[in-house]
C-alpha cells in the first residue's frame, strides 16, 4: 500500500517512519501541502494523508480518483477541508483522527493568554533592545485574580480549563452540550454569562457552516472592556474585522491566534521580504505585541504528532482489513 503524506516537516519524518514499522506501508512523504500542483504527486498511490490546510475539494478528489486513490486520510480532528459529499459520490473512503494530545493545544492557548496578560512579548522586545525600564504597560493582574472563559468543553477545552484552574483562576465554561463530572474544574454557565464575566476567553469549539462565526462584533461588544481573546481552534470562529476594530478601540486588550481564516495562503511561508497582500493579516501584524500570532502549531508537539500519525495508520489498516474504520467519515 503506497501512501502519500502531505506536509511532513523534517522534524516529523522520523515519527512517520518509526510508527510505520508496525504497519509496513510504502511511504512517500513530502513537505508541501496539497495544492494544484502537488495533487499530482498522488499518481500511483492508493492512499493520501492530509493536514488541515490541504483543500480536498471536488476537483482534487476527482484527480485522486483518476489516479487510483482509494483512501483519503486526514491526520486532524477537523475535517472541513474535505468535501465529504464529493468523496462519497466518488467512492473514496475518508477517515479522521478524533483525538490527539489535548495538552498540545491547551498548553499553547495558556501560553498565548499568559504572554498577553503579563505583556511578555512587549517586555522581552524592549529588553532585547537594551531598555530595562519597567513601564506602566508592563503592570499586570495575576491570573488567580482573573476569570477565564472556555468556549467548548471537549477534551481540549477541559484540559485547557484544568491548566488555568491549576494557576488559581476562576474558570467558566460553555458548551452546547453540558458535561457531567467537571464541576470541580469549571463553572458551566450560559454563553452570555461567560462573555460578560471573563477576563480571558479561549475558544475550543468546532467550526461548521451550521454553527458559523462565534465571536462577532455584537459578541465582542458584550465582553468586559480590556478582555483578552485566544483562538487555537479554527480561524472561522472569529470575525477578524470585528476583532481588529475591538483592538483598535481598546474593547479588546489582546488577541492570541494560532488559526486565521484563509491561513493556507500565508501560513508556512516566509513572507519577510514580501508585501503582505492580506489586509486583515497586515493589520493584525501591525498590532503586535497586543496581537500574537503563531502559524497553526498547536499540534506541533512530539505527543500530538505521534497520536495523529499512529491513528491515521490504524484507520488505513482497518480499511484494508475490514473495509471500514471506526473513524470513518465517508
Amino acid at each position: 500500500m503506497k501512501v502519500l503524506c502531505y506536509g511532513v516537516r523534517d522534524v516529523e519524518l522520523p515519527f512517520f517512519e518509526k510508527l510505520n514499522e508496525s504497519f509496513g506501508f510504502e511511504l512517500k512523504c513530502i513537505p508541501e501541502l496539497l495544492n494544484d500542483e502537488t495533487v499530482h504527486a498522488a499518481d500511483g498511490c492508493e492512499t493520501v494523508m492530509l493536514r488541515g490546510n490541504c483543500p480536498a475539494d471536488r476537483k482534487n478528489l476527482e484527480i485522486y480518483k483518476n489516479y487510483g486513490v482509494k483512501y483519503v486520510l486526514t491526520r486532524t480532528v477537523g475535517y472541513n477541508h474535505i468535501d465529504l459529499d464529493a468523496a462519497k459520490e466518488l467512492g473514496l473512503k475518508v477517515a479522521y483522527v478524533p483525538f490527539y494530545s489535548p495538552n498540545a493545544i491547551g498548553e499553547l492557548a495558556l501560553t498565548l493568554a499568559m504572554m498577553l496578560v503579563r505583556h511578555t512579548a512587549y517586555t522581552v522586545a524592549r529588553t532585547h533592545e537594551g531598555n530595562f525600564i519597567a513601564d506602566n504597560f508592563m503592570f499586570s493582574p495575576e491570573i488567580r485574580n482573573s476569570t477565564v472563559g472556555i468556549v467548548g468543553l471537549g477534551k481540549i477545552g477541559l484540559t485547557t480549563a484544568k491548566l488555568f484552574k491549576g494557576l488559581g483562576a476562576r474558570v467558566l465554561s460553555y458548551d452546547a452540550f453540558p458535561k457531567e463530572g467537571v464541576d470541580d474544574i469549571v463553572e458551566q454557565v450560559s454563553f452570555e454569562q461567560l462573555i460578560a464575566e471573563s477576563d480571558v476567553i479561549s475558544l475550543h469549539c468546532p467550526y461548521s457552516a451550521a454553527t458559523g462565526t462565534v465571536i462577532t462584533a455584537d459578541v465582542i461588544s458584550k465582553m468586559k472592556k480590556g478582555a483578552i481573546l485566544v483562538n487555537t481552534a479554527r480561524g472561522e470562529l472569529h470575525d477578524v474585522k470585528a476583532v481588529i476594530a475591538a483592538l483598535e478601540s481598546g474593547q479588546l486588550a489582546g488577541f492570541g491566534a494560532d488559526v486565521l481564516e484563509g491561513e493556507a495562503s500565508f501560513f508556512y511561508k516566509d513572507l519577510q521580504n514580501s508585501e503582505i497582500e492580506n489586509a486583515d493579516l497586515k493589520k493584525l501584524m501591525d498590532l503586535y505585541p497586543r496581537v500574537l500570532i503563531t502559524p497553526h502549531i498547536g499540534s506541533y508537539t512530539d505527543e500530538a504528532v505521534t497520536n495523529m500519525v499512529e491513528t491515521s495508520y490504524e484507520n488505513l489498516q482497518e480499511f484494508i482489513e475490514t473495509g471500514s474504520s471506526k473513524n470513518q467519515l465517508a
